[in-house]
């Protein structure tokens, strides 16, 4: 698997965080009609796309906080993925601005028909800010030892640095996922 300085994961992940919060701030002065509006394939709205993307954070983030917190490991120089990590990961990941492999929406993890746009946008940035304070307290344990166990079955646990990837990718994945909805309702109102 791949093997990289731990602090080089880190920087990217807070990176690639940062760049979504900054995106996402802008959904703040967005018409909340075009948050809520769906695809003509039926496909999610923005709301709904933050709202799953909330129900990840609500899962993960306690028991990374947790971890965290009861942690006895020292950092570790080098983080080498795991089969799992790896694997789910790079399942997430955008090929090329293009989502390439489409998945069913696992139970406990589907959106609602009408979620709040504005909470959601207000829940999944708060989120976020968390995960950025996970990624620098981060910095003092070692990624390879944590183990969290995946919201599908507590029998798969990943490593910490292959869930902050995971849900790092998740994230962008689900970006593209909204700016595409985003383009087709603005085209919408266009033509209307």
């Amino acid at each position: 698997m791949k093997k990289q300085l731990s602090t080089e994961l880190l920087d990217d992940l807070r990176t690639r965080t940062r760049v979504l919060i900054l995106e996402l701030n802008q959904f703040r002065k967005m018409d909340p009609e075009a948050l809520m509006a769906r695809t003509t394939s039926g496909g999610w709205s923005v709301a709904q796309i933050l709202e799953h993307l909330n129900s990840y954070g609500k899962y993960y983030l306690p028991l990374i906080e947790t971890k965290l917190r009861v942690n006895k490991t020292f950092s570790h120089d080098y983080f080498t993925s795991g089969f799992f990590g790896n694997y789910f990961t790079n399942s997430m990941l955008p090929k090329n601005g293009v989502v390439t492999n489409k998945m069913k929406t696992p139970g406990g993890h589907n959106a609602s028909n009408d979620p709040d746009s504005y909470d959601m946008i207000e829940e999944f940035l708060t989120q976020e800010y968390l995960l950025l304070q996970f990624l620098d307290q981060a910095e003092s344990v070692d990624l390879n030892a944590i183990r969290i166990p995946i919201s599908l079955t507590k029998l798969i646990r990943l490593k910490l640095g292959d869930v902050f990837g995971f849900l790092v990718a998740h994230h962008e994945r689900h970006f593209l996922q909204i700016r595409n909805t985003l383009h087709e309702v603005s085209r919408r109102r266009q033509a209307a």
